[in-house]
């Protein structure tokens, strides 16, 4: 059984701390760097960006996890600067950042994973991030998680934090906690733009690789903000088995779908937080597709959806113009025969069998002004079903975007 721990956050599992300091990256008078720390050594597998235009920490860590999956100790992580498109200086940098934090931890070399997360193409403060390191690590407590949670926001309006104890049929409890960040840019094929995931487990590599991967197809994966993939995209999943259970190595076993389950929910919690605080959203939309020939098909044709400006924008005015969302579904290149498809709007059935149903307009309108819609297509050919979050798109999200730099 699973239970969500009230205002739990990323070292809300046995043996995680975390600090965070101002270093003076971008913003003013606000934290913007956070360490999180296990005492003891972590078990590891991450996910990143599909974007070929990778920052300097992504290819960092890309590296480091394939020299040392079970040995990481710690992350540290930036808000304001995404260390992408800098050259060498990047590299240089993000090694920077590293070494520093094991100095200032006294952690071996290649232990401490690095995020960074910003604007693109300015090079890193190194100076700064340096001094913040060092005046971090005097501050490491386990009561912090809240604080990293805020201090990895750019253009967030809140922070991401979530964590929940899962009861093992072996008689241990574990927890799960963690951390995202993302607001705009967000169509991952991963993840999401940052995201953390800490626990006190005991998995094995290989378990928890897959375990990740299946998660992320069912949560980070099925989300769209914007359709754009970021450069920095980074999921992070650390396991340090303080709790003291048998390793999990096999996820058909009981310990290891007790450990899935608890894994995809919270990776679906953190991605649904992310969708909700999308740049200037008004509503946190859901889209199911239902009755497509594959799974495949049916996320395809619901991401399409998720993507659709002209969705998007007929979301944020509430206007059932259903057409926009038949339109999408015939071009994502999932099979379809127009005259198979039903459409409800919030409910409502508008389209039946390709043709259009008589309803009230102001009454399908009143459904979709709310702060939670729902979208439900059924493609009347198979079996695969698939559902994606997304939002729509408000005058707020132009204007965030185009003042950002700025």
């Amino acid at each position: 059984m699973d239970t969500w721990i009230e205002d739990g956050h990323p070292t809300s599992p046995l043996g995680w701390q975390a600090a965070t300091h101002d270093c003076g990256i971008k913003y003013r008078n606000r934290d913007d760097l956070a360490l999180l720390v296990s005492e003891r050594a972590c078990t590891a597998a991450a996910v990143f960006t599909t974007n070929l235009v990778k920052a300097a920490p992504v290819r960092y860590d890309m590296e480091l996890i394939t020299r040392n999956p079970t040995g990481l100790r710690a992350l540290v992580v930036n808000a304001g600067n995404a260390n992408a498109c800098t050259g060498s200086e990047g590299e240089v940098a993000t090694l920077t950042m590293a070494r520093t934090t094991e100095e200032a931890l006294g952690l071996p070399v290649d232990t401490v994973f690095v995020m960074s997360t910003g604007t693109i193409g300015v090079p890193m403060p190194v100076a700064k991030v340096m001094s913040g390191i060092h005046a971090a690590a005097q501050k490491l407590d386990a009561a912090n998680g809240p604080a990293a949670a805020r201090a990895i926001m750019t253009t967030d309006t809140r922070p991401k934090h979530a964590a929940l104890r899962v009861e093992l049929p072996s008689g241990y409890t574990l927890t799960l906690g963690g951390m995202a960040k993302g607001a705009g840019m967000i169509h991952p094929n991963m993840a999401t733009m940052l995201s953390l995931v800490t626990t006190d487990a005991a998995v094995s590599r290989e378990a928890l690789d897959t375990a990740l991967r299946q998660a992320v197809e069912v949560s980070f994966n099925s989300i769209s903000i914007d359709g754009d993939t970021s450069t920095n995209d980074t999921l992070l999943v650390l396991a340090n088995g303080a709790v003291g259970n048998a390793p999990i190595t096999d996820l058909a076993s009981p310990d290891g779908a007790a450990f899935l389950a608890g894994l995809t929910a919270l990776c679906q919690y953190l991605a649904q937080a992310v969708v909700r605080d999308g740049e200037g959203a008004t509503r946190f939309v859901t889209i199911t597709v239902r009755g497509a020939v594959s799974v495949a098909d049916a996320r395809l044709a619901a991401m399409t959806i998720a993507k659709s400006p002209l969705v998007k924008t007929a979301l944020y005015g509430a206007d059932p113009n259903w057409g926009r969302v038949l339109c999408a579904m015939g071009y994502s290149g999932a099979h379809l025969d127009p005259e198979r498809v039903v459409l409800h709007f919030g409910g409502l059935r508008v389209l039946e069998r390709g043709l259009p149903l008589p309803f009230d307009e102001q009454a399908a309108s009143d459904l979709l002004n709310v702060p939670e819609v729902s979208i439900e297509a059924d493609l009347g050919l198979g079996e695969g079903e698939a559902t994606v979050w997304t939002c729509d798109f408000s005058p707020e999200y132009v204007t965030i975007n185009a003042e950002y730099r700025t």
